[in-house]
């Protein structure tokens, strides 16, 4: 059997979960009144709504813990849960590694499309990139600024 006509399947989360301690959340709040008192003082109403709304929004992501997906990659694209990505939708991949975790990059055709980034478990790489490469030329990718800035606030 050809290796194009292998799939590879896999279980993970669907992001890196974070330890977030006390200060965390003090530093939140404190950001977050912060920015609602100085929108007070400029009378920028809807900035205030908008600031509590992103402060509660972080709250319930931070607070939930990551589902556990099932991924597949087949001959037509990559299964993510319910979703199915087609290999056609994008040019190229790549691995990234961020602290102990590995993940797949699967970079759009479209310019305004979105990355789909899929986590991994370290002993199912050398299946994934092979099953990936056969259909996809790999590249070099990068955490970007936002995920960098994601990264760093632990989001």
């Amino acid at each position: 059997m050809a290796k194009e006509n292998q799939s590879v399947s896999w279980e993970a989360e669907e992001y890196i979960e974070y330890n977030r301690n006390i200060w965390w959340y003090v530093c939140l709040f404190a950001v977050g009144i912060g920015l609602c008192i100085l929108s007070f003082f400029f009378q920028w109403w809807s900035f205030i709504a908008l600031v509590i709304v992103c402060i509660i929004a972080i709250l319930v992501v931070s607070v939930r813990p990551p589902r556990k997906i099932k991924y597949s990659l087949t001959k037509t694209g990559l299964t993510e849960g319910d979703r199915v990505h087609k290999y056609e939708d994008f040019r190229a991949f790549g691995i990234l590694k961020e602290g102990s975790h590995f993940s797949a990059v699967l970079i759009p055709k479209k310019r305004f499309a979105l990355q789909v980034k899929v986590y991994f478990p370290s002993g199912k790489g050398e299946g994934i990139v092979d099953a990936l490469g056969a259909r996809l030329p790999m590249e070099e990718v990068k955490l970007d600024l936002l995920d960098k800035i994601v990264n760093f606030l632990r989001i």
